[in-house]
């Protein structure tokens, strides 16, 4: 059966939602896959999140192919043009269907009088390729990011800048954390095995899984049973710091999608939890999350900077804060991070956590863990912000830190601290 949308169109759509309204693809995919089948999803994901990882080559590209942008209503053909170009250059598509689909596209969007101007752009592409990809290697858009960004990385890892460039430019690997309450890594593996998923075991985490072909959720055994949940490598290491204990109060702050309160109560079953998190929407997916693995938690609204709104007083063994961050550290699964962000939002962003860290202090037990966690790698937000706090807080004490920077087949970035009230 034909059919009666068309996914270059609607990829289209999603990235000028992103780059013209500054919306998350995390936001608008899900709404524009309603009505599309399950094999175009992950096309429809692919196309949108290859085009904004390569943002800067195909916009170099299209200057070069191109007398004048397209702009006002026109526009968004801009971003056709670009999800043709990243089918040519970055997938296995027969030239001859992406470029079809795409010019076709037009017509989708209701322009089909530029139908000619797509088709030629992308032929003139073709058949300059090799030039073009040639010049663009010696061009500063090459690394994929804002200048900005480049400058800060650079400026914080001299040495390793390039290595987490790259990084941040492929595409992540899928994670798994085994629940412990069903299976033993060892058996959940043997699970995988059985079903041909080919995975690899990472010693130095004792839940974690990576499967060396990313996969469909609803492929993995016991997935809507509880056996596994998806979390990236670094991403399981906050609840293992957390260390949580049976009878414990913990307090989960910033929780949203749930992850990490799902995690505390896989090594704690008996701990009581409160799971907060500042946005009502993302809290549903907390939800989600405790009744696929029949977890009981606390879950509420509330902003980390004004505890005495939500807290009632209640004292914690053990807090868990996620701080809101740039998440530079994750861009390569969230590639519009690169385009959604501003400079000036770092500031912003370390003062959000300098106040939330004070303001939560107080709710912590005497001889009680706190584990500070982001999912970034600039100073500002971690090491720096660690520092700041440790100085003016004279019963805090860091028993640990340390900054992992994303890696190929590794984990994200992610910075942790571990804080103990002395």
């Amino acid at each position: 059966m034909k059919t009666s949308y068309n996914i270059r169109s609607i990829a289209a759509k999603a990235i000028s939602q992103v780059l013209d309204q500054g919306l998350s693809l995390s936001t608008v995919i899900p709404e524009l896959q309603k009505n599309v089948s399950d094999k175009d999803r992950s096309l429809l994901q692919e196309l949108c999140f290859g085009t904004l990882r390569t943002l800067p080559q195909l916009e170099w590209t299209i200057q070069q192919l191109m007398d004048k942008p397209l702009k006002g209503k026109q526009r968004i053909l801009h971003y056709l043009i670009m999800v043709g170009l990243y089918q040519l250059l970055y997938t296995r598509i027969p030239a001859h269907a992406a470029l079809a689909e795409t010019v076709n596209g037009a017509v989708a969007l209701k322009k089909p009088q530029l139908k000619g101007l797509i088709n030629g752009v992308l032929r003139q592409f073709q058949r300059q390729q090799d030039i073009l990809s040639e010049r663009f290697q010696n061009n500063e858009s090459r690394f994929l990011h804002p200048s900005w960004l480049l400058a800060r990385i650079k400026q914080a890892y001299p040495k390793e800048w390039e290595m987490i460039v790259e990084g941040n430019n492929q595409k992540p690997p899928m994670w798994l954390r085994v629940n412990q309450i069903h299976h033993s890594r060892k058996e959940y593996l043997a699970l995988l095995e059985d079903n041909e998923i080919a995975a690899i075991a990472d010693e130095s985490h004792p839940y974690a899984i990576r499967l060396e072909t990313p996969c469909n959720v609803n492929m993995l055994p016991g997935f809507d049973e509880g056996w596994v949940t998806v979390q990236d490598r670094s991403a399981q290491r906050c609840a293992e710091l957390l260390a949580p204990k049976n009878k414990e109060q913990i307090l989960d702050l910033c929780a949203a999608p749930g992850g990490k309160t799902t995690h505390i109560l896989e090594i704690a079953p008996q701990s009581q939890v409160l799971a907060i998190d500042i946005d009502e929407q993302r809290l549903n997916r907390v939800k989600e999350n405790l009744n696929r693995l029949k977890q009981q938690a606390t879950v509420k609204s509330g902003d980390g900077r004004y505890p005495e709104q939500w807290c009632s007083g209640m004292q914690f063994d053990r807090i868990l804060l996620d701080a809101p961050c740039s998440a530079t550290g994750v861009i390569r699964r969230h590639p519009d991070i690169k385009w959604l962000r501003r400079n000036e939002d770092i500031a912003q962003l370390a003062q959000i956590q300098k106040e939330i860290l004070h303001a939560i202090w107080p709710y912590l037990k005497s001889g009680g863990t706190l584990v500070y966690a982001t999912c970034s790698i600039l100073p500002e937000e971690n090491s720096q912000q660690v520092e700041m706090f440790l100085s003016s807080t004279k019963d805090a004490l860091c028993n640990y830190q340390n900054q992992c920077l994303p890696e190929p087949n590794g984990g994200d970035g992610f910075f942790y601290a571990v804080i103990t009230k002395i």
